[in-house]
Formats: structure tokens, sequence, C-alpha cells
């Protein structure tokens, strides 16, 4: 039988959460124990998949095909499991269930209420997870801030799921800021008791405090915290701001969070083996030489809307002993200022995904300098979209080339609407979405990096190649690396004759983990290794005759 912890925040919003989810399942894990995690959102969409990036940050897919919010990236990353759209649950999904049921009949002609019957769906919907995932503890992060009113009902909701299970399996904890105050030379525990206050009043009393803090926080002042709180000393966990994200867990297996979980859920506290990560978060912090890398989108306002691209940059640099100098680019900059202002000097360019015409003649212009500058490249989603039309328009002689999703009119069409999306209507969950095979063909760029005959990726698109313009683009250069099984559907593309220029219709930066990086990601920080320096004396002498943007080549570090 499952066990239960339930994780809120306090104080004030994005504290973390996710993070703090995510850290304790990996050290769950790390234990030995199955885990599997679950997002409560509070908003009203079904899910995030009609939101701005903007609004959002990216929206994460699972394999199954559901579009969930960031944090299940989170969750994935540092557990190294999968989660489906039974992980991602929203306030507008169970209205929007509890709706169906009443229109069918379900409930007897009953007056249909908040209390039982949306609490009720809420805590079907974690039994569900623990059900279908076999886990051994299932981690469930509400979202929002305690005290929000869109919160209540999740809250309630696991109010209530303590009378479903044993008090012993069932744990609640509680992410607070602890802010200091400069004039006062103190950290305030105000708004830490206010939060637990607020816990309290709809019948929640925690059992764990998880602590933010930008500096350390004295044993005297945890117990003073614990005891306004009602909460064992030992149970007041620090979590100090720290240098990555990945060293979150460490960090709380030192402060005894596990330990204390362990302790509430009556398992067993085995060895923990965290030596792998400990050596991962250790390379991190050491790295070799930079790469400069430019990713050029139009949300690069809002890092989080292309959270997971950065991170699987991340874990390829991580596994390449290199620094990443991360260049965010807009796009639309690119078309005012032109791609050699912004890009000059970078070692690597990266265009992912993304939706609508705004900044795609900057994408298209960053493309085509990659590819006249033989600097690495990758094309992700609409990246691969914009490598295909500049294909067109700059190779091709293709006038007016561009994506049927940017001009229904254009005399060349070299992107066009799947088939099945021809009579589609709602924009919701209705793309090409979750994982698909893919078939690479032998010899190519692709294929010696995944090593394999077919992978597994996933998807989120409405448009792909068309097929009528195939034979004239592999005439001119360009190869297919990877098909759809019945080699209908163009998934990866590279160009024959340069040091690394490839794309991709899938998202890779879905599948990629720290400690075992996506192969593209991998193979692009590879190659723009080989345009740095061997030496100082090198670097000095390029600089000195003007070189310092040509490619050079170094030894590569062993796999």
């Amino acid at each position: 039988m499952a066990k239960f912890v339930f994780v809120t925040g306090g104080v004030v919003s994005s504290i973390g959460k996710g993070i703090v989810a995510a850290s304790l399942g990996r050290l769950l894990k790390s234990r030995g124990y199955s885990v599997s995690i679950l997002k409560l959102d509070p908003y009203l969409n079904v899910d995030p998949g009609t939101m701005s990036p903007f609004q959002h940050g990216e929206v994460f897919v699972t394999e199954d095909g559901a579009e969930t919010d960031l944090d299940l990236g989170h969750y994935e990353r540092f557990t190294d499991t999968a989660m489906s759209r039974l992980n991602s649950v929203t306030t507008g999904s169970i209205y929007q269930s509890v709706i169906n049921k009443e229109r069918r009949g379900d409930y007897n002609g009953g007056t249909v209420q908040v209390i039982p019957h949306i609490t009720g769906e809420i805590r079907e919907r974690i039994q569900r997870v623990a059900a279908n995932s076999g886990a051994d503890v299932v981690i469930t992060e509400i979202g929002g801030t305690v005290g929000d009113i869109e919160s209540l009902p999740f809250l309630e909701a696991i109010r209530e799921f303590r009378g479903d299970v044993g008090r012993n399996d069932l744990a609640y904890v509680h992410v607070t800021l602890l802010p200091f105050i400069g004039t006062s030379g103190e950290l305030k525990t105000k708004p830490t008791q206010h939060s637990v206050k607020e816990l309290r009043s709809i019948g929640i009393q925690p059992d764990v405090l998880v602590c933010r803090s930008d500096r350390e926080i004295s044993l005297e002042l945890r117990s003073k915290i614990g005891g306004f709180c009602g909460v064992p000393g030992r149970a007041v966990i620090p979590a100090l701001d720290a240098d990555s994200i990945y060293a979150v867990p460490i960090t709380l297996e030192q402060e005894g969070l596990c330990r204390e979980v362990l302790d509430l859920l009556g398992l067993a506290d085995h060895d923990s083996d965290m030596a792998r990560w400990a050596e991962m978060v250790a390379r991190l912090r050491n790295p070799g030489p930079a790469v400069k890398v430019a990713l050029v989108g139009k949300y690069v306002q809002l890092n989080d809307a292309y959270l997971s691209v950065v991170e699987a940059l991340r874990h390829a640099c991580i596994d390449r002993d290199a620094a990443l100098d991360l260049h965010w680019i807009c796009a639309e900059q690119i078309e005012e200022q032109g791609a050699d202002v912004l890009l000059r000097g970078m070692d690597a360019v990266v265009v992912p995904g993304g939706f609508g015409n705004r900044g795609v003649d900057g994408k298209v212009a960053a493309i085509r300098w990659a590819r006249e500058q033989r600097v690495p490249f990758l094309g992700l989603c609409l990246g691969m979209q914009c490598a295909v039309i500049e294909w067109a328009r700059n190779q091709a002689g293709l006038t007016g080339a561009t994506s049927a999703e940017l001009d229904a009119d254009t005399p060349h069409p070299v992107i066009h609407l799947l088939p099945e999306q021809q009579d589609v209507v709602d924009l919701g969950g209705t793309m090409r979405l979750g994982v698909y095979p893919c078939r690479l063909a032998p010899g190519t760029l692709g294929q010696r990096l995944y090593g394999d005959e077919v992978v597994y990726e996933r998807h989120r698109h409405r448009y792909e190649f068309n097929n009528a313009y195939r034979n004239l683009f592999l005439e001119s250069g360009y190869e297919i690396s990877g098909t759809s099984p019945d080699g209908r559907l163009v998934e990866l593309i590279e160009l024959k004759d340069h040091p690394f220029f490839t794309a991709c219709q899938y998202h890779p930066e879905f599948l990629s983990r720290p400690g075992r990086p996506h192969p593209l990601f991998r193979g692009l920080i590879e190659a723009a290794q080989r345009r740095l320096p061997a030496s100082p004396s090198e670097a000095i002498n390029s600089q000195r005759s003007g070189l310092g943007d040509s490619p050079r080549t170094i030894a590569s570090p062993s796999a």
C-alpha cells in the first residue's frame, strides 16, 4: 500500500515547492523506494497547453501526450521516472470531470457541491496515481500559496485524505520563507508562523517545515519556529539558496528531510546511494572551458519558457566537462540588427520550439548564419521547420517559401498541416502529442549520435515537412536521418559537409537527464568544444590574427 506526502507552500509564490518535492523524490529513490509525484494546479484551464509561455513558462509533455506544468519536468529529471497525464491535475480538469458526471446523472439527482464532490474527485485523482504507478510513496505538490482562495478545495481535499488512509501513511510538508530584514539584521519568523496558522485554520498541522533562506538558520531559531508552529525542532529543515537546483537534494539530505519523512511514514531508512548525484554536482561546480551557446527564441524575457532546453544543455555540458555560457538572443532583434551582430563569437546555436509568425524571420536568419559560418546548430520542433524554410528560401530558390501555419497562401508550403489535423477545431490537447517512434537511417549523424536503429521521442506539433519537396531537399545536400517507421513523416534532418547541423521535429529536451544527457544535445556541445582553442597560447594567437571566431580543433575528452 502506498504512502503519501503532501507539499504545500506559504508566504510567497515561486518558493520552490516543486524542487523540494522533486528532491524528496530523489532522496527516497536513492534509498530504493519507488516514487510518483503529482501536481495539483489551482487554475481553471484544463491544462497549460493553450497558455502563453509568458504566463506559465514551458509546457512539459509526458509520454502519454499530456500537456503539463513545467514542474513535471523537474519530477522526471530528479527521479528519472516517467510521469503521465494522471500526474497533472488542474482545477479546470476537476470541474470538467465533475460536471460531466453530473450531466450523465452519476449523482442521482443530488445537489453537486464543492464538498464532497469536488474534494472527492481530487482525492480520487491522488489515489488513481497510487494505483496506476504502484509507487511506494506518492508525493503531491499543491500549487499556489496557502491563503489563496483558488487553492482551498485542494487543501480541504488533502485534509480529508487523512481520513482515507492511516495517520502513519501520510505526511504534510510545508515550504515557507524566512525573510532577512537588513535594518534589524534578523531573519523573521512571523511570516512562517502566519502561514502555518492559515494551514491550521483549515485543519492541517504540518509535520515538517522546509524553511527557505538566504543565510544560515541557527538551532535557536529553528527551535523557536518549531515551538510556535507545533513542529519538532529536528523537523524544521533549512533550505538555503543553492548555486544549482541539483545541489538541493544533497543539502536536504544533510539536513535530514528524508529521514524525518520516513520516520513519519513508518518506513525503514535504508542506506542512501547519492554518490553519482554528488559527483554530478561536483562536475557542475568545477567545469572545464566555457562554450558559448546562443538560444534564439521569442520568449527569452522569461527563461522558464525554455526550461527543459536549458537543462538539457546543462546536462550535456556536465557530461562534457564544459561550462555553459548561455546567451539569450531575441529572434525579433535579429530581424532588426542582423544575425552576425548578435551571434558573432558563438560556439553553437539552438533554435527551440514555438508557435506563430513573430520572430520566425529572425530564427531563419540565425539558422542561415550558423550554416554559412559552419557553427554547430540544433533545431527543435519549430526550429526544424525554420531550418527547412531557410533551405527553401536561400538554397532551393523557392521565393516566398514558408510554413502553411504562417501563411496559408504561400506558393511553397514546405511545411504543411498534418493530415489528421485537417478537421481539428479545438486547440487544447489536439496536437500530435506524446511518444512516437523514429527510425534512423544507417550511416547518418543522427544514427551515430543515438547508436540505435529506432528511438522514441516526445512530440508536440500540428505541422510537418511537406513531402512534395523531399527530393529537392535531398538533392541539395541535406539528409533525412530519421522518419516515422513507415517513412511518411520526416522527424530528423541534417546537413552533410557541416561540422554539426541537425534538427528534429520532436522535443528531445524532455528526455534529457542529469548524468544521462540526450544524444543530440551531447553531440552539439561536443561539436562546440571543437571550436575552442586547444591552449591559452592558441587563443592569444588567434585573437592577434583576428581569427577568434574561426573553428578550431581540440582533442575530444573521453565520453
